[in-house]
């Protein structure tokens, strides 16, 4: 019998589960608890006593309790909790720019992670709109009288990370025909006054984007050798259109051929940028454009991946917070129509206003794809002769301390 198939599969089944248990017991069981030993458990440090209970139902204290305020006030406080980790990672960049400490090349991975971080973080806000949908605009009747005049334009924290990206404050779109700050009082008015005086994200990185190295006229000088490629491939283009019959498919080509070089003549007139700088269709400089336009052609080089992938991060920023306004739209219209809004806002049309690119802060980066042109015309790269591809600036030793964080 000992020698049957069936009963020695049956004792090795038995082995190898009772085996499985005493390992798995002995695993599961190891390790000390150090909570019974007078250490900071979790509820402690997450102080979650205080976040648990800061959900305040006002129907509540008016006597009548409405389920789905709670969904509300728990999404709009995740909201400001994640509005403050933005404004932690982002003030923690700001530091970085004006300290001089991204001068060290070794600073740009720290910088492009926080960037890439906060892009996630409007990710997530833009999801979370899709828990808040699954309450129904009677749902959300049933408490609005309560919210008496509390408003979502009331956020600091919102307008704090707003002014501190960059949103100009001639682009604003007024609330209620008055300036944002007028919705706050004492303290927190100073705050965000503090704020528009300081530094923005996209004046910081405009400064970084002057000091693109190979911008030098009398280093690379990409800017002179880029204009006189993109002459040359236009005129041969031009040669080679020229030879070509006449036909009605020849007029277009050529008519379109002179909208794109229209096109790069603006770009390389100076005058031209500013004044699209002072009309707010631009938001850097000439120096600063030139900069990216660099990093974007050379994007492949190593020593301009982390700079493209900070580019794209921040044009992500603006994509994220461009769709995290486009859902407010979309659920503030679906609770309340085109009624006044809460805190006696015109509502879904003024939310609707600040959908326009105005609200863009790096507009600039996601128009450098206007200027995408053949390899071929791009001027070439020589590690051997072009040293600053290999050689990143050392500004100091400090990069890796808590100054640079």
């Amino acid at each position: 019998m000992s020698g049957c198939p069936s009963f020695e599969r049956k004792l090795q089944y038995v082995f190898f589960k009772r085996s499985a248990q005493v390992d798995n017991g002995d695993d599961a069981q190891a390790g000390c608890n150090k909570a019974t030993k007078g250490g900071t458990v979790y509820g402690e440090y997450l102080q979650l006593d205080k976040i648990v209970a800061a959900q305040l139902l006002q129907s509540e204290r008016k006597g009548k309790k409405v389920h789905d305020e709670h969904l509300f006030i728990v999404t709009h406080q995740a909201n400001e909790l994640w509005f403050k980790q933005i404004l932690w990672e982002l003030d923690s960049v700001q530091q970085i720019f004006m300290k001089g400490h991204v001068r060290d090349e070794r600073n740009m991975l720290k910088v492009v992670s926080r960037i890439q971080r906060i892009a996630m973080i409007f990710k997530l806000l833009v999801q979370q709109f899709m828990v808040l949908e699954t309450m129904t605009a009677m749902d959300f009747f049933d408490f609005r009288e309560y919210l008496a005049s509390s408003s979502g334009t009331q956020s600091l924290q919102f307008r704090l990370l707003e002014t501190k990206i960059g949103v100009p404050e001639c682009q604003r779109v007024p609330y209620n025909r008055r300036h944002y700050r007028d919705s706050f009082q004492g303290k927190e008015n100073e705050i965000l006054l503090k704020s528009e005086q300081e530094p923005t994200l996209l004046q910081l990185v405009e400064k970084w984007l002057e000091r693109t190295p190979g911008l030098e006229k009398d280093g690379f000088n990409f800017w002179e050798k880029l204009q006189a490629n993109v002459e040359e491939g236009f005129r041969s283009e031009t040669r080679k259109l020229d030879q070509k019959p006449k036909s009605e498919m020849k007029k277009e080509i050529m008519e379109d051929l002179q909208k794109r070089k229209m096109v790069f003549t603006s770009l390389f007139d100076e005058k031209c940028h500013n004044h699209l700088l002072s009309k707010g269709e631009r938001r850097i400089s000439y120096k600063a454009l030139q900069g990216a336009l660099m990093i974007y052609y050379y994007r492949e080089e190593p020593r301009f991946q982390l700079p493209f992938q900070l580019l794209t991060s921040l044009m992500d920023i603006d994509a994220f917070m461009t769709k995290w306004r486009y859902s407010h739209v979309c659920m503030v219209h679906r609770m309340i129509g085109s009624k006044a809004g809460i805190g006696s806002s015109s509502g879904y049309h003024y939310l609707r206003s600040t959908l326009s690119d105005h609200y863009k802060v790096f507009v600039d980066f996601f128009n450098l794809a206007t200027f995408l042109v053949p390899r071929s015309w791009v001027p070439r790269l020589n590690p051997s002769i072009h040293k600053f591809l290999v050689t990143a600036e050392r500004y100091d030793s400090s990069y890796c301390s808590e100054d640079s964080d």
